[in-house]
Order: C-alpha cells, then structure tokens, then sequence
C-alpha cells in the first residue's frame, strides 16, 4: 500500500515548488542587468540563451532560494520569533521592490571608490533586514547566506566560470556580500508570508 504524504508535506513541497519558480525569475532578471552593464562577465559560448545568462544560474539560485525560504520559517518557530513586522503581501511586495533597488544601483551606480559604494550598499541591506524583518534569525540567516554565497562565487570565479570586471575583494567585487545578504532577507520573508498562509489554511481547515 503506497502512503500518501500528508497535507503538512505537501504544503511544504508547494511552498519549495514557488520559492524555486521566485529564485529563478530573480537570477534571470538580476544576472541580465549585471550581465549588460558587463559587472559579471560570461565566457561567450555560455551565452547563448535569450537571458545572456549560463544555464545553470536560474536553477541555482531558483533551489538556494526553496531551501533559503523554507529554512526561515523553521528557525522562527524555533528561536521563538513572532513574526509580526510582515503579514500582508503589501509589506513582502515593498521589500522585493527595495531588495530589486539595490541590485539596481549595484549596476548603475557609479561611485568615486569601491569601499565607499560598498559600505553604501551595506547601510542599504541592513536598512532593509530593518525595515522588512528585525529578527535574530533573519540577520543571523542573511549572514550566513552571504557568506557562503560569496564563498561559492569566489570558487566560481577562481576556477574560469564567470569573472567580475574590476575586482576588488579577492576575485569578486567588495559589496557582493550585501546582494547576497539582502537577497536572503527577501527571499526569507517571502517564505515567511506563505508559511504564514499555509498556517492560516490548516487553522481553517481544523475549525471547519
């Protein structure tokens, strides 16, 4: 007799299957702007695909992204965290918006020095862990990813992947762990807010 997975799994599976699609819209979308702006630079036969991007970026960042938002809400039920800065869709949306606006200025801005940009874009970040979460386990999260990411893009790079124009921080350029850290504080809260949703269901469901 074949056993079905329960409603708590299947949730779950639906909650990775979006948080992949959300990575993968993000690396396809954030590596075309660094891509044009030639912030990151592509061997040329690895571009072929309409996104000027190697294939494996968006199935990458689409499965850091599922493990990423579902391990969120795992350490907030654990460390006991509230969640109470974002339980509306509106406040996820803002902090999409402002994490797409530092990805942004990353490409287009240029400033008289690397460091100051750096430090400018790490007031940035932590301004939106902030804004969007002030958890424990939001900022100890976001650390951690930025500083595996930065060291999986530094092994990348050292080994002829891709390669960073201007390098300032070993192989890469010094305010990539601020992407790096903000994009997991989003993509946290995205996984909060559809934990919180599946939470609501199962509470209906029981009180049906």
């Amino acid at each position: 007799m074949v056993r079905l997975p329960s409603k708590a799994t299947t949730h779950m599976i639906g909650r990775g299957v979006v948080l992949f699609a959300v990575g993968v819209f993000f690396a396809l979308v954030l590596n075309l702007l660094q891509v044009q702006r030639n912030v990151t630079l592509f061997p040329p036969e690895v571009l072929a695909s309409v996104f000027s991007s190697a294939w494996w970026v968006p199935p990458c960042c689409g499965t850091a992204a599922a493990l990423i938002g579902l391990l969120y809400p795992c350490l907030d039920d654990k460390w006991g965290e509230p969640r109470k800065v974002n339980r509306e869709w509106s406040g996820v949306m803002r902090c999409v918006a402002v994490f797409v606006g530092i990805n942004h200025a990353s490409a287009k801005i240029d400033f008289a020095n690397n460091l100051q940009f750096s430090l400018t874009l790490a007031a940035m970040s932590i301004g939106l862990w902030w804004l969007f979460d002030r958890s424990r386990s939001g900022f100890g999260l976001g650390i951690g990813v930025a500083v595996l990411a930065t060291f999986v893009t530094q092994l990348l790079v050292y080994n002829g992947v891709y390669m960073y124009t201007e390098p300032d921080f070993l192989y890469v350029r010094s305010w990539l762990p601020c992407i790096f850290f903000s994009g997991g504080v989003t993509i946290g809260n995205i996984g909060r807010q559809l934990a919180v949703l599946d939470n609501d269901d199962y509470i209906k469901e029981h009180m049906d």
